[in-house]
Parts: structure tokens; sequence; C-alpha cells
């Protein structure tokens, strides 16, 4: 299956550097260094995205219609011209909303079986706790 093809198919899911790099940008309009400072704000630092992943990603993003460079810019006083700025599009929140809802139902499940307790025994792969 094609990446970008992965992201027409409902219920599949998202890689992590694309649920934080739609999240920063379901926050407000962005450019590419801005994405990743948030990307690596919202994850803890646990994502580091460099240069060409973000780049290939925002593409791909691009290609299938869950963002676009937006046209209007900042002031060109405190705006570097070679920056691409980016927004969610309908289509980009409802795979955004999508993925949410499918890992709020996976915490939900975790939570009910008391997997995220601090004090609950490590599961044992083997097939029992």
């Amino acid at each position: 299956m094609s990446k970008i093809k992965q992201f027409a198919q409902p219920g599949l899911p998202l890689t992590a550097p694309v649920l934080y790099i739609l999240l920063a940008l379901g926050l407000k309009e962005r450019h590419g260094y801005d994405i990743l400072k948030q990307v690596e704000r919202d994850s803890g630092g646990a994502i580091h995205l460099g240069p060409g992943t973000l780049y290939t990603t925002l593409k791909r993003l691009l290609d299938e219609g869950l963002i676009v460079e937006v046209a209007d810019r900042p002031v060109a006083e405190h705006d570097d011209p070679r920056r691409r700025y980016y927004r969610l599009t309908a289509a980009g929140g409802t795979v955004l909303t999508t993925e949410l809802r499918r890992l709020e139902r996976a915490v939900a499940l975790a939570r009910q079986g008391r997997l995220l307790d601090a004090a609950s025994p490590a599961v044992d792969h083997a097939g029992g706790r």
C-alpha cells in the first residue's frame, strides 16, 4: 500500500510523525520549523523530526489534501519569504479526529482493564498476567 493511500483507509492508524504534525496544524497555521518545534514539545521530546522526514510527510499530506499551503502570510517584517505556511483542511481535521477517537477508545479499554494503573503487574505476553 502506498504511503498516500494510508490516509484514505478508515481506521488505519497514523504514524506518530503524521499524528503530531496534524495536531500541530490543528492548533494553528505554521511554517516548517515551527511544526518541528511544536511536534517536539507536544511529544515531550520523544519525536524528533529531521527536515527530510518533515518535508516528505508534508508533501504526502498536501498530495492527499489533508493540509494546504497558506497564501496569506504574516507581515513581511516579521517573516522570512522562504518560509511556507501550512494549515489543516476539513479532510485533515476529519482524519485527525478519527485517529484521536480511535486512540481514546484504546485508552478507555486500557483503563477498564487497569492496564494503565501504576500498581498493575506487567502483562505476561505468554497469555496471562
